[in-house]
């Protein structure tokens, strides 16, 4: 009996899909490989969207002319306006706004934070409760520290603004305009604009240095 329950419930799920997906293909999307995309009936598409495989499209999203999503990305409560790039293996939770030109990629979780024109955030890296200014590029690993386990803290990433591969941000935090963050650093103070920021141990070298053996 509880078979026959699921079973009806998965052929009413799969046929609402299969409504979706030809809905969408009839406005334009290009949906590669439809049978694997997830839809909701909220989504709303520009012209010339391209889905690929194995995306999931929670509520509340709203995507603009030109986006391309790759694989294996889940979004939901998002709005992505035109020439926007997200993916592969995004997670796009709530909140999150991306502008025109910018770009979201692989192992890269957003939430509550808007990313503007041009801007990128390549890999593997959180963004949560964080402004990114125009023109700035987050580098890979990259952590903005939103949560001190009270509440949420918000980042601000001015335009111009380049962070250095594995960086954590701890918020609240606001790094001006122009500003460099270098590699690996942990920052916990407002960087002024046109200013490097690095928080890094000194390297020391030992010579010669033979392992113990077991």
């Amino acid at each position: 009996m509880k078979t026959n329950i699921k079973l009806k419930k998965a052929n009413k799920l799969r046929l609402a899909q299969d409504k979706l997906r030809n809905n969408a293909l009839k406005k334009g999307v290009e949906l590669i490989a439809p049978e694997t995309i997830f839809l909701s009936s909220d989504t709303k598409f520009g012209k010339n969207v391209v889905i690929e495989p194995y995306v999931v499209l929670g509520s509340k999203v709203k995507i603009g002319d030109n986006v391309l999503i790759k694989s294996f990305s889940h979004l939901e409560g998002a709005i992505l306006e035109k020439n926007v790039t997200v993916g592969p293996y995004a997670r796009v939770r709530p909140g999150s706004h991306f502008l025109k030109g910018s770009k979201v990629g692989n192992f890269v979780e957003t939430k509550n934070s808007k990313i503007k024109f041009n801007s990128k955030v390549n890999h593997l890296s959180y963004i949560g409760d964080t402004e990114i200014g125009e023109n700035s590029n987050i580098g890979a690993g990259t952590i903005t520290c939103n949560y001190d386990g009270i509440k949420k803290n918000k980042t601000k990433i001015k335009k111009n603004v380049f962070i250095g591969s594995n960086s954590s941000l701890v918020a609240p935090l606001v790094i001006e305009e122009n500003s460099l963050i270098g590699a690996g650093s942990v920052i916990t103070k407002n960087v002024k604009k046109n200013t490097l920021s690095l928080t890094r141990s000194q390297q020391v070298d030992i010579k010669n240095y033979k392992r113990k053996k077991k």
